[in-house]
């Protein structure tokens, strides 16, 4: 990689947010070496600030790989076990005989997304919730289909991951992320609570950014996205977490590979499987109210791309 394709990346980059297409901060890294590292666009529209590489925003949906490894950690620790039944962590869940852990980290549960509740989404998601409210929403609707027979993407399947991760850690969903994750690998400016972040690095989410017209987006409550997509993050941060999986540091590589190896729809345990120009591909998308995030990895030259 030669300067000039930093100079391509950058112009497209640059291009993309004079066009109101993207107003953000990007990572690329490519064999260990970090190529760009920069924002783009505007922090606040309403002050006018901008963006840089250490502006923290809502990751919504990469929040999942923390769950899955905070899940395959308490495996490790022999705490818990992916084949284990949803029933044993919540006795007369209906069906939780037939459902396993494993069976929600993939989205082969046939759980009802509570995301795809309209009135919900529209009136209740900036408000905070709690383990009660949340679960009502999912847990006596039909199941989609038999646990493991098909694929289909669950919000509610990660709530109950990390209300497990709760019940088994006894500790906050929170803390056991910080402690297994965040405090080991120094990712300092992560966290949960984005409602009530006050740092100047905060980003502020849009659902429309143009020229003409800024319309910022509500917060959504970290009690409602959870252990479903609760965690704010930086581009920095995220390329400690990407560090950590290329050198197995927070999980053993058995574990690694376990999560990555699709099991249906080209999906693991918190991860996307794919392929570019013949490579394969780990990483996960994220879409939160104001926010829209992407991170993508390919082990075998160790490049990673960052988009938040």
């Amino acid at each position: 990689v030669f300067a000039q394709d930093v100079a391509k990346l950058d112009e497209l980059l640059s291009t993309w947010s004079n066009q109101y297409k993207f107003n953000g901060s990007v990572l690329v890294s490519h064999k260990g070496k970090v190529l760009l590292d920069k924002g783009y666009g505007l922090r606040n529209a309403g002050d006018n600030s901008t963006n840089d590489q250490n502006r923290i925003y809502q990751i919504g949906t990469i929040t999942k790989q923390f769950t899955a490894t905070v899940i395959l950690k308490l495996q490790e620790e022999k705490k818990l076990n992916v084949a284990d039944k949803l029933s044993k962590y919540f006795p007369g869940y209906p069906k939780g005989d037939s459902i396993t852990i494993e069976h929600l980290l993939t989205h082969t549960s046939g759980i009802y997304s509570y995301t795809n509740d309209p009135a919900f989404m529209q009136n209740e998601v900036t408000k905070p919730s709690n383990r009660e409210k949340m679960m009502a929403l999912f847990k006596d609707k039909p199941l989609n289909f038999s646990p493991g027979a098909q694929w289909d993407y669950s919000n509610s399947a990660y709530m109950l991951l990390g209300y497990i991760i709760e019940d088994v850690s006894k500790m906050p969903y929170e803390k056991a992320v910080r402690r297994y994750i965040f405090t080991p690998l120094g990712m300092t400016h992560s966290g949960f609570d984005f409602t009530h972040l006050s740092s100047r690095d905060k980003a502020t989410g849009y659902f429309r950014l143009t020229k003409e017209k800024n319309e910022p987006a509500p917060i959504v409550d970290s009690s409602v996205s959870y252990s479903a997509g609760a965690i704010y993050s930086s581009t920095g941060d995220l390329y400690k977490w990407h560090q950590s999986l290329q050198n197995n540091s927070v999980i053993k590589k058995a574990s690694k590979e376990k999560a990555q190896t699709p099991v249906k729809n080209k999906y693991g345990y918190g991860w996307a499987i794919d392929t570019v120009a013949g490579k394969k591909t780990f990483g996960h998308g994220g879409g939160i109210h104001g926010f829209n995030t992407n991170m993508v990895c390919i082990e075998d030259d160790n490049t990673c791309v960052i988009l938040l």
